[in-house]
């Protein structure tokens, strides 16, 4: 189809005016766009008009014969002008007026005095328009010229179905011509049979519905047709449809002949046990028996044509590489070619098929390669039968996971491959066979399988999960990182274990004893592995439940140590026993006590308190430090609000460490202890390191904005000492800078301490942030913190952390009671 071209369109403009000047000036500005023609007389241009072809007229409303308004209907009025777009010219601003000449046809206006760019403007705009009317009318003539041509019977019927069009113009499908059918309604247009049918079957066009209708009782030549309905919707409601009918007579009469020809074939082979495929020197798919179209997913007639190594994907079963198929090999070397070993076919439909047989060529009478067979069988069944003895002899049947056999097959591997360390976990649940006399055996199985589960949800890929005894699981890991992550997976298998199972009857609590034995460390083969992990179990179930240990006398203590300070926390969680210290916060100017800062205390056994180091970092990394900070937390908020009771109101700082913010119900945990507490939130404090939160940024910012919109105060603790910038503290709900400690300290001797100090304190004024000393020991420092403008601070010269009871006792000393 040929587009009009730009210089195949010839625009042409004629403007009427009689004011001369205008006309002049019109012609001037329009010269660039089309021919223009120019007249001073409204009845001669109505004339000009009828004569020539005019894209666009531009009409002055104001003329002496007729005005702009009356030529415009009397151009729209004659079907030689009423294609003409009519711009008019005006230098009226009575609305009225636009309005007539907008209901007579006119487009667009132009305001005198005239605007020569805004005009040539909307006259291009015009014209491009008209082109594109043009390029249209001509595309239109091209359709039709092509639909007439057609063998296709193409017709088109409005929602009464009134035929509208038909492109049968002499007749020659049912000796009615175009002219005579359009008019009228389908069932006089069309044969009855074919009429009733697309009736039939016009609902279902959505929007487009295709069939085969079978004519043979009009006996016509036509005897076959495939009708396409096409449903045509303008704004959602149906406006007709396009019915188009094929003539497929010759093609359905080949389908037949097809169909007789592959009955035969399939009554002969049906009787064959074994799939074939036959194909053609090309290799290209001439026949396939009905248990070939089963195997390779294929039907006889999509695959005909296509290459055997389309229509037969075999490849290695353990390799998954691509195998030849022996049609190549009997057609390139014309002699009988046995199927690779262990080869398997994918069906069309993914279905894995493991195959076995040969392929020849096919010669005719003169012995001549006139293309190849294959005949092959599915032998999956067989091979499953011994894979499953093979399963059978290598895992655990009630709960499928390698059994002693092939973990020590695993282990030898590993022992062979040894790159970094080996650890095996020998994992036995205490006291089970109570537990399996007391609910029975297949109660008791049920629960072997929920342990079984339990633990291979906390076993990574490259690691082996087995089941060597009635109660005992093992854990290979082969490349275990470290000490510490030895450790680590210890803890997950007792916390894993620890969650009460579910039976019919009852809950059951269970406790494991773990045993760990490394190489090379431990031991230097397989057996000693197992050996030593038996060792260390039974020296773990002499320490009580829920434990675990290694074999290793020097891994031993230092990992010994880790779960021992983990127990301590634990228990401090459990039983709410920790301490909190509070480290008094003053005004420098009056040493007035006007907050402290709440700080954690752990004991051990004996009573002795642990270094927070010892404690808090192994705290984070567990995620203990949810339920620990909680606890903190809630304790800080109690305290404060006794002393609030008191008459004492003070605020109080605790910390947050970064985990604590990827802890969902952190939010909660902090309404939850203000609400327990009682303690206003303009009295609780909340310290975050920069580190913390940089952490997850837009995570920590919302948090900590929905924390700010209860009123609490957020700290940036040992500011300085991170990675943090001012945009970030542009964008946080930050109201306290405390400085670092180890600045205050050295900014008496060390000039680049006491700049960073001065800078702190500008860049707090400049945010209208308050600014908090840390590491106050020495009168020199807070002299000097007073002197930059610094005017609250914390410190040993102060006091020391204290008990809760010991800073109750300097808060009603210092301060005086509201």
């Amino acid at each position: 189809m040929r587009l009009i071209s730009e210089t195949e369109f010839k625009p042409r403009i004629l403007v009427v005016d009689d004011e001369p000047i205008n006309l002049v000036v019109l012609a001037e500005v329009l010269k660039d766009c089309a021919q223009v023609d120019t007249c001073p007389s409204a009845k001669e241009a109505i004339k000009l008009a009828q004569q020539n072809s005019y894209h666009i007229v531009l009409l002055d409303i104001d003329m002496p014969e007729l005005n702009g308004i009356e030529v415009c209907r009397a151009l729209k009025s004659s079907e030689r002008t009423a294609h003409s777009t009519v711009i008019f010219v005006t230098s009226h601003k009575d609305t009225e007026i636009e309005y007539e000449a907008l209901t007579v046809g006119g487009i667009d206006f132009l305001r005198k005095p005239i605007d020569a760019r805004l005009c040539q403007l909307r006259v291009q705009n015009h014209l491009k328009l008209k082109r594109q009317e043009a390029i249209i009318a001509s595309a239109q003539r091209d359709i039709d010229d092509l639909v007439k041509q057609l063998s296709a019977y193409i017709s088109y019927w409005d929602c009464e179905l009134i035929c509208q069009f038909c492109n049968d113009f002499d007749g020659s499908w049912f000796e009615k011509a175009a002219r005579d059918v359009e008019g009228l309604s389908i069932d006089e247009g069309l044969p009855l049979i074919l009429a009733q049918s697309i009736k039939a079957h016009i609902e279902y066009a959505q929007p487009e519905l295709t069939y085969v209708l079978d004519i043979t009782s009009l006996e016509l030549v036509i005897q076959y047709v495939q009708v396409c309905i096409t449903k045509r919707c303008v704004q959602n409601e149906v406006s007709g449809y396009l019915v188009t009918l094929t003539d497929i007579s010759q093609v359905k009469a080949a389908e037949l002949a097809l169909d007789m020809e592959r009955e035969r074939l399939l009554v002969t082979l049906n009787s064959i046990g074994d799939a074939v495929i036959a194909t053609d020197t090309n290799e290209c798919v001439t026949f396939m028996n009905p248990i070939a179209e089963r195997l390779t997913g294929w039907n006889v007639n999509d695959a005909k044509g296509k290459r055997i190594d389309t229509v037969m994907d075999l490849a290695d079963a353990t390799t998954k590489q691509k195998s030849f198929n022996p049609i190549t090999l009997a057609l390139q070397e014309n002699r009988i070619v046995a199927m690779a070993l262990n080869s398997q076919l994918t069906s069309l439909n993914g279905q894995l098929y493991r195959v076995e047989d040969s392929a020849a060529p096919i010669r005719n009478n003169n012995k001549e390669v006139i293309g190849a067979i294959i005949v092959f069988r599915d032998v999956s069944e067989t091979i499953a039968l011994s894979v499953k003895m093979s399963h059978l002899a290598n895992y655990d049947q009630l709960t499928n996971l390698p059994n002693r056999i092939l973990l020590h097959d695993r282990i030898t591997q590993a022992c062979r491959a040894l790159t970094t360390q080996i650890a095996v976990y020998l994992i036995d649940i205490d006291q089970f066979k109570y537990i399996n006399d007391s609910l029975g055996h297949y109660q008791g199985d049920a629960i072997i399988k929920q342990v079984a589960k339990r633990l291979e949800s906390i076993t990574e890929p490259n690691a082996t999960l087995a089941r060597v005894g009635g109660d005992e699981f093992v854990l290979l890991i082969p490349n275990a990182a470290s000490s510490a992550y030895v450790d680590s997976v210890g803890v997950k298998i007792i916390e894993v274990m620890s969650i009460p199972f579910n039976t019919p009857s009852e809950e059951v609590t269970l406790t494991v004893s773990i045993g760990i034995s490394m190489m090379p460390n431990d031991a230097t083969t397989a057996e000693q592995l197992m050996t030593h992990a038996d060792a260390a179990m039974y020296k773990a179930k002499e320490r009580g439940h829920n434990l675990y240990s290694f074999y290793s006398e020097d891994i031993d203590k230092s990992l010994n140590d880790r779960h021992e300070m983990l127990r301590l926390i634990r228990k401090a969680i459990d039983h709410e026993d920790i301490d909190v210290f509070y480290q008094p916060k003053f005004e420098l100017s009056t040493d007035r006590l006007i907050g402290a800062e709440a700080l954690v205390r752990l004991k051990n056994d004996k009573g002795e308190f642990i270094s927070p180091m010892s404690f808090i970092p192994l705290a984070e990394e567990t995620g203990l430090i949810n339920e620990l900070g909680y606890l903190i937390l809630l304790k800080s908020c109690r305290a404060a609000k006794q002393w609030a009771e008191k008459g004492y109101p003070i605020t109080v700082a605790v910390n947050i460490a970064a985990k604590q913010f990827s802890d969902a119900s952190f939010f909660e945990k902090v309404m939850n202890a203000l609400e327990n507490s009682g303690l206003k939130s303009r009295f609780l404090e909340l310290e975050v390191t920069e580190s913390a939160l940089l952490h997850d940024f837009d995570e920590t910012n919302t948090i900590l904005s929905k924390l700010s919109e209860l009123g609490l105060s957020i700290a940036i603790d040992d500011f300085g000492t991170g990675y943090s910038s001012l945009s970030y503290l542009k964008q946080l709900p930050v109201d306290v800078l405390k400085i670092d400690q180890s600045f205050v300290r050295d900014m008496l001797s060390d000039s680049q301490s006491l700049d960073i100090v001065k800078a702190i304190v500008q860049l707090a004024r400049s945010l209208e942030l308050e600014i908090v000393g840390e590491g106050i020991e020495e009168q020199a420092h807070k002299n000097k913190l007073i002197e930059l403008g610094c005017h609250l601070g914390q410190g040993y010269l102060f006091s020391k952390p204290l008990p809760e009871c010991e800073f109750e006792a300097l808060l009603l000393t210092t301060n005086k009671p509201n």
